[in-house]
């Protein structure tokens, strides 16, 4: 009865080579050439085959624990650890935090299998999703910025729901501004956008979404938002993507602060914005110094701010209202008046409102400041209407006596 014997592709074709050999259709030489090891590694092997057969060409390996497993009571310690304190952490994050905090350094497979045989990861399988054309990154550092809000819970069941806007170089994936906020506004906006500029200086251009905070999106309508003005002022470029997949270096890296910088938070038990904040500088270095990639060129597009560029009056809601004849306008369903001189040259004209949080900073006109102030009118009350009786009541009555022969007496 012939013994079966189960091979691989490259055992096989060893075998067919030692049958070659043994009718003389090839010699060991040839056969050395043909599986890329040398004579006398060929040799012993024909050596082997001939002892004991076609078991000989198969490894003696097989079926037998590796000599570079892990210990088993290294496996329990992992396992342990990742349950208490890692439990609901990818194997790559869990990989970096026991080399960082426990100095355990292990192959991030080995993490895998350890989490999988533990019931803490489940092997996924990865969805066919829709191929985009690639876009070549812009060269240098500051030549494209892309921005972009990711609402989320941050601080999870320890504070509310916000938003973290989040500034992304195009050329080196590295994040050059973020913060929490409540919601997305162009006072966030402006507020992150200082940081960046005091910091690094201006870049060439911003790549945003279609958000009512980057244009407007009315039809037929061809304005400027208050913040597509104010990079105008700093000769900064707007461009408006057509799809979140056109700005993917800050979707890719909102994904990655939603799993990574969650547990961060977690960590260092931060449940407010406030802290958030405080926070981010530090995380933003760590992430930069981790998946920061090196630009084509090593020139910084960044421009430095001129003296012109005064952010305390670019980076400020911006309306327009129309002066009156007395020199008033309305603002806020409130009156305000201009303290001007020149009383025949302003009716008519716009004058431009520059607020911040609903608080007025000042007010100009032809760019030029004027003061103004808050009118007050003065509350007159109307007479108020009363009957009779009402009367009678106010009336101070003097109690007279009758003389002595009246009839009423």
């Amino acid at each position: 009865m012939e013994q079966e014997l189960k091979m691989t592709v490259q055992e096989a074709d060893k075998y067919a080579l030692m049958k070659q050999i043994g009718s003389k259709k090839t010699s060991i030489k040839e056969a050395s050439q043909i599986m890329g090891i040398s004579y006398r590694q060929a040799r012993r092997l024909w050596q082997r085959y001939q002892r004991e057969g076609p078991t000989g060409l198969i490894s003696k390996r097989r079926g037998k624990p590796s000599n570079n497993q892990i210990a088993s009571d290294m496996k329990e310690k992992v396992l342990s650890l990742i349950k208490s304190k890692y439990a609901d952490y990818g194997p790559t994050l869990v990989r970096e935090k026991l080399h960082e905090k426990h100095s355990l350094i292990l192959a991030k497979e080995t993490i895998r299998q350890i989490m999988i045989q533990g019931g803490v990861w489940k092997a996924k399988k990865k969805k066919n999703q829709k191929v985009y054309a690639r876009r070549t990154r812009r060269s240098c550092l500051g030549e494209l910025v892309q921005i972009d809000g990711s609402y989320h819970d941050w601080f999870e069941d320890r504070g509310e729901k916000c938003c973290l806007l989040v500034f992304v170089d195009d050329a080196t994936s590295q994040i050059m501004a973020m913060r929490f906020c409540r919601t997305e506004t162009t006072d966030d906006y402006f507020a992150t956008l200082r940081e960046y500029l005091l910091r690094c200086g201006r870049p060439k251009a911003f790549y945003s979404d279609k958000h009512s905070i980057f244009r407007v999106n009315m039809k037929g309508c061809q304005g400027k938002t208050t913040f597509h003005r104010a990079l105008k002022e700093l000769d900064i470029e707007l461009i408006c993507a057509h799809s979140p997949q056109a700005k993917g270096r800050v979707e890719r890296a909102n994904g990655v602060l939603q799993d990574r910088l969650i547990k961060e938070l977690r960590e260092e038990n931060i449940s407010s914005q406030e802290g958030g904040n405080a926070y981010l500088e530090k995380y933003r270095k760590k992430y930069n110094k981790k998946f920061g990639k090196e630009p084509a060129s090593p020139q910084n597009a960044h421009r430095k701010l001129l003296p012109s560029h005064k952010l305390d009056e670019i980076l400020l809601e911006k309306s327009k209202r129309v002066i009156a004849k007395d020199l008033s306008f309305s603002y806020g369903n409130k009156i305000y008046q201009i303290d001007s001189p020149y009383r025949n040259r302003l009716p008519g004209k716009h004058v431009d409102i520059y607020e911040k949080s609903g608080k007025i900073k000042y007010v100009g006109v032809a760019g030029k400041r004027v003061e103004y102030k808050k009118w007050k009118e003065k509350i007159i009350e109307s007479p108020k209407t009363v009957d009779t009786k009402e009367l009678e009541s106010m009336w101070i009555t003097r109690k007279r006596k009758p003389r002595k022969h009246h009839p009423w007496r």
